[in-house]
């Protein structure tokens, strides 16, 4: 079964018409993107976009043989005028099965949100689920095998890709395209990367693809070091990067500090950004956590307050000597080699030091030498390193 992506933005189109935001400045050539329909076998037309024909024509491809035309958005018209060679839109009621006279079977599904969901199975038995913007199944009953090709709002919505994995519908070697793109993140390298962190890619308009045949899935790098300053954007990119996981422990190292008001609304914003289905540990216990011989992959956030809590037993802000300390040392090494040996995947966050002035204190030079020196051992066990500056990521070891 082939796939023609004869477009992959969203309902809008990629840039937007009118839009003067840079990534829409910057959406030019392949980057530049139609709205998402796909094209199955020359004969299934799954969403009907405007000028079809002629996006067909684009990629080599007629529309002269399509015999169906399924709609999945929640609009109940197609939006756009039917050529007189298409057969009328329709859509499939949640839970129905379509069956093609080529030997192509459809399902709809239910979704979370308004609209409808197609699991395509051709004639060969190959598996295709496509979702419309923004969605995710209702329910995920145990249908069959994983599906071979997903195509969804993997930016957008990167809970439903979590979602299909805890359901065994997407594994590790189901190729996941990303569709329905928009502006909502800058276009080429930064794009491939948020993707990449996901297990999934993206192709340009026009691509014809094989559904079924292998592909070098990419594979997320299982342990990550997130530096940066304050408000820099580093918590936001390590969760980000676990989004499309379908468990995740988030392992607070602050503590919770009941008197202090400010940092309980620091905490509240933070767990109202988690995804729902994450599950949370404050603790500054990390080596039994990494050691753990399987589990949900962890996000660690921070290890600059994992090391005051280790400075704080060894009493260490009021060391004489302004050399390494031997007891924090101790418990780096102990904690780079529980990395090191890890069979999870584990984002870390932790501040950047050594860029701004010089400590006015003792226990502040203290400190900062200890991250630095603590960021560089965790550094050198994680295969990427990624630092944030104004929201903007730098990846320092791809």
């Amino acid at each position: 079964m082939d796939v023609t992506l004869l477009g992959t933005g969203a309902p809008a189109g990629l840039p937007r018409p009118g839009c003067p935001c840079a990534s829409c400045a910057r959406a030019l050539g392949p980057d530049a993107r139609n709205a998402t329909a796909l094209l199955i076998d020359g004969v299934l037309l799954l969403d009907l976009t405007p000028g079809p024909a002629l996006a067909a024509a684009r990629a080599g491809r007629t529309l002269h043989g399509v015999r169906q035309v399924l709609l999945t958005h929640p609009h109940t018209s197609p939006g756009v005028e039917v050529p007189a060679d298409l057969p009328a839109p329709v859509r499939v009621p949640d839970g129905k099965e379509l069956a093609l006279i080529t030997g192509h079977r459809v399902r709809a599904l239910a979704l979370d949100v308004p609209g409808t969901g197609y699991a395509v199975t051709g004639p060969d038995g190959s598996r295709l689920l496509y979702l419309p913007p923004g969605a995710a199944p209702a329910g995920l009953p145990a249908d069959g095998p994983a599906y071979d090709m997903c195509l969804l709002d993997v930016i957008g919505r990167p809970g439903a890709l979590a979602r299909l994995r805890a359901a065994g519908a997407v594994t590790w070697t189901t190729d996941v395209l990303a569709v329905h793109l928009d502006h909502d993140v800058p276009p080429g390298a930064e794009l491939r990367r948020r993707l990449a962190a996901a297990g999934a890619r993206l192709e340009p308009d026009g691509t014809t693809l094989a559904v079924g045949d292998f592909r070098d899935v990419p594979e997320p790098p299982r342990r990550t070091l997130v530096l940066g300053g304050a408000r820099s954007g580093k918590s936001a990119e390590a969760e980000r990067r676990l989004a499309a996981y379908p468990d995740v422990v988030y392992v607070a190292t602050g503590g919770q500090r009941p008197a202090d008001p400010e940092w309980q609304h620091r905490i509240a914003v933070h767990r109202e950004r988690r995804p729902g289905g994450w599950s949370t540990r404050e603790t500054c216990d990390l080596v039994p956590l990494l050691q753990a011989p399987d589990g949900p992959p962890l996000l660690i956030d921070c290890l600059a307050l994992w090391l005051t809590d280790v400075m704080d037993r060894a009493r260490a802000w009021e060391a004489a000597d302004a050399g390494e300390l031997p007891e924090v040392a101790g418990r780096t090494a102990e904690l780079a080699e529980a990395l090191r040996t890890t069979g999870r995947t584990v984002v870390l966050v932790s501040n950047e030091v050594g860029s701004g002035i010089v400590p006015a204190t003792p226990a502040g030079r203290r400190f900062r030498d200890e991250l630095g020196r603590l960021n560089a051992a965790i550094a050198a066990e994680c295969e990427q390193v990624l630092l944030a500056v104004a929201g903007t990521v730098t990846t320092l070891r791809p």
